[in-house]
């Protein structure tokens, strides 16, 4: 078992004043079996008028704010103390037949029997027949879909080089494809795009990662969560690699990456807004 600090600072500093809509803030870590929340601090300036924990429609709970006050900032300060205790992220077995039937298929397409109406937001892919040959070369080398999301995933790490970016954007998966190269977000949307092509559902997730290989630091991290029949949904991380294990704490997940954005929310007036952002992952006693 480890124990972890996490201090996550957001400023936002209009030009002019300005008044603050509702904003949701993901910003609560969401429940895993290996993660115990020892510690919370929430600093919120100005003073909000009222405020709630919410849970949205794909389970994220989020804390729900209103303000009152016109200001010049909005400043929202958390502080957390974890214990991450152990964990396997490959002790899962798939059901058999969904494994089958995709991998042995002529076009190496899956289906879900089961609720494909409620996972037809994390199947939608623009531009799918691009990474078609890419993936059947994956294919090749792979002994069953377990090996073939590791390879993937590793050789996503190995031949992108990831980047640090610094704006709220992400990349489309195929400018990331022809460029080999993008951010943790643009990395996860890539891989989710290309599982999304064979069939397999996918969801983005942003959160923290407690791992001293991540070149900023232990700055917000994204990764990409796949849903298997009998596995449930399972952490790849590309920008490192890695299937994600005790070590990964989300904070939001979401078919669409801009959903789980750590502040979310409006202001009414004229002004231009700049975003500050300090991330700090420490062992703590």
């Amino acid at each position: 078992m480890i124990r972890v600090q996490v201090s996550h600072l957001s400023l936002y500093e209009y030009s002019t004043e300005v008044q603050l809509g509702i904003h949701h803030l993901f910003l609560l870590p969401q429940d895993r079996p290996y993660l115990h929340l020892e510690k919370e601090n929430w600093h919120i300036s100005p003073l909000t008028q009222g405020q709630n924990y919410r849970q949205d429609l794909f389970g994220n709970w989020f804390k729900q704010v209103w303000f009152s006050i016109p200001t010049r900032t909005l400043e929202i300060e958390t502080d957390w103390v974890f214990s991450l205790h152990p964990y396997n992220p490959f002790g899962f077995i798939i059901e058999p037949n969904f494994e089958k039937i995709g991998w042995e298929g002529l076009d190496f397409q899956y289906s879900y029997l089961e609720n494909p109406s409620f996972l037809a937001p994390f199947l939608a892919v623009p531009n799918p027949m691009i990474y078609q040959s890419f993936l059947l070369g994956i294919q090749e080398r792979s002994t069953g879909l377990t090996d073939f999301l590791v390879n993937l995933t590793q050789e996503i790490y190995q031949n992108w080089t990831h980047e640090v970016r610094h704006e709220q954007n992400v990349w489309e998966g195929d400018f990331t494809f022809s460029r080999k190269s993008g951010s943790c977000r643009d990395l996860s949307l890539m891989q989710m795009q290309m599982l999304g092509s064979v069939g397999l559902a996918t969801r983005f997730i942003s959160g923290y990662a407690f791992n001293p290989d991540l070149e900023d630091g232990h700055e917000l991290h994204a990764w990409l969560e796949v849903f298997l029949p009998g596995a449930g949904w399972v952490g790849l991380d590309p920008s490192l690699g890695l299937l994600t294990d005790h070590r990964y704490i989300p904070l939001a997940c979401h078919p669409n990456p801009a959903s789980t954005l750590p502040v979310q929310g409006t202001f009414g007036g004229k002004a231009d807004s700049e975003l500050k952002t300090f991330v700090d992952l420490k062992l703590s006693n």
